[in-house]
């Protein structure tokens, strides 16, 4: 069946999921599409993770022409952490194998990579599912959102705060790949009772720490310092690319957030969730996470079959498609207006409340 634009069938959900759904006939629609395929599976992190390894080898080169062309190079290999992340949240889902020992096996191993304690990660994104959407269970590991009486009650310092939270500049620039740097590295916000969640980050920040002692060791401190500046121009490409597509897929101007008495799982997820509509190459490199509605619905269903799950179903055309270009154009919504329904920029409510 062919792609159609969200734009095919008229309002904001089509009525036949909804009516599916609430009948507990939405699981006839999704089902199909949950086993993974452990063949397809392994081809694709064994590509993505050799595609990675010669982007490494030619960044290693490149340091040695000028750090001018370490810069550039460090795009596409941006890209390829970028797939990596989002196999290992699959791996968190147990949508990635079929078995969920492979799987938490497998992000725990990538989580070197991605900088991400893997069973930290996955205990914060089910919270983001859990309650997307829902404006008294704001939780996840998002970048916090607030209604327009909540940032009205702030002082002025509260309200800076905020504003420099949610410049986009600030947020993709700084925040996000701080947080694969930094944040990953001791996540005092878990309660301590987290053991396992605690012992991943510890365990990914021995093996960050063992790999550089091993460079230092074997290679010298020119090549640790070489290494070291080239994964922090990945983690900041990375990082603001990953920030870009997850923080607008929820965070544009007629977005679902309800309070708790009026949240529905499935309205948050089809309605919350945005169908980014990247071109090929980049869809490719973000493992189609860009058809966020169909995983919001389903994360059972893994990353590469999310195109064929909403290309065959017509009842998930009606999610809010946006482009690249429209997702950049969002980063300035901020403030959740709970009068009209939606996300307003500063500039907005300056307009309105001056």
């Amino acid at each position: 069946m062919a792609r159609t634009s969200a734009g095919a069938i008229p309002g904001a959900l089509d009525t036949l999921l909804r009516n599916a759904i609430s009948q507990q006939r939405g699981r006839a629609i999704l089902a199909p599409y949950e086993r993974p395929d452990n063949r397809r599976s392994l081809l694709q992190l064994t590509v993505t993770l050799a595609l990675y390894g010669v982007a490494w080898a030619a960044l290693l080169r490149s340091a040695e022409v000028g750090y001018w062309l370490t810069a550039i190079v460090a795009v596409p290999a941006a890209g390829l952490m970028v797939r990596l992340i989002i196999i290992q949240h699959d791996c968190s889902h147990g949508s990635y194998f079929t078995s969920q020992r492979v799987c938490n096996a497998v992000g725990r191993v990538v989580a070197g990579l991605v900088l991400t304690p893997y069973d930290y990660m996955k205990r914060i994104h089910v919270a983001h599912h859990s309650h997307s959407g829902n404006l008294d269970n704001r939780l996840g590991g998002d970048i916090p959102t607030l209604t327009v009486a909540e940032y009205r009650a702030l002082g002025w310092w509260g309200r800076l705060a905020y504003r420099l939270q949610r410049n986009p500049w600030t947020m993709l620039g700084v925040l996000v790949p701080a947080q694969f740097l930094f944040v990953h590295r001791f996540p005092a916000p878990a309660p301590r009772s987290w053991a396992r969640e605690w012992r991943s980050v510890w365990w990914t920040n021995a093996a960050l720490a063992a790999v550089l002692v091993g460079v230092w060791l074997a290679a010298g401190v020119e090549l640790l310092v070489r290494v070291v500046i080239i994964q922090g121009l990945i983690t900041l490409y990375a990082g603001a690319f990953s920030g870009l597509i997850t923080h607008t897929q929820h965070q544009f101007e007629h977005a679902y957030w309800r309070r708790s008495d009026e949240w529905d799982f499935f309205d948050a997820g089809l309605r919350g969730s945005a169908w980014l509509a990247l071109p090929r190459p980049l869809q490719w490199l973000t493992a189609s996470i860009g058809l966020h509605h169909v995983h919001h619905l389903s994360t059972r269903i893994p990353n590469y079959r999310l195109q064929r799950c909403h290309d065959e179903n017509p009842a998930l055309w009606s999610a809010h498609r946006i482009t690249l270009w429209q997702a950049f154009k969002a980063l300035p919504l901020a403030l959740w207006d709970e009068r009209r329904g939606a996300l307003i920029s500063f500039g907005e409510y300056r307009r309105q409340w001056p």
